[in-house]
């Protein structure tokens, strides 16, 4: 066997062993901050963790969301008048009904 594949071979087994060492100190850090995350009773909030769930998309010039123009009585579901129309309102139309009667306050 060449040195260049013994030298290969050893930086890889060099390699394994540095990543089974790493995860068995991961392993002690998660415990550690899942324990202090308890005692302490924070939230993901508290560490600035914040969901995107149930952010408002911004406009192009930041005054945030356009409000709905639309309702589907049947589901709550609303619609901007932005973009592709949705199945709800297009099925309403196809089927005879006025996107009119489907104004929000209209």
């Amino acid at each position: 066997m060449t040195r260049y594949k013994e030298y290969m071979q050893q930086a890889a087994e060099s390699q394994r062993e540095t990543e089974d060492w790493r995860q068995r100190e991961l392993a002690a850090v998660i415990t550690q901050i899942k324990g202090l995350i308890t005692q302490h009773q924070l939230s993901a909030g508290d560490l600035g963790f914040h969901s995107r769930a149930g952010t408002a998309v911004k406009t192009r010039d930041g005054r945030g969301p356009f409000p709905p123009r639309y309702l589907d009585p049947v589901s709550g579901s609303t619609w901007n008048g932005r973009g592709r129309e949705p199945r709800w309102l297009d099925a309403a139309i196809k089927s005879g009904h006025s996107a009119r009667h489907y104004l929000i306050g209209g």
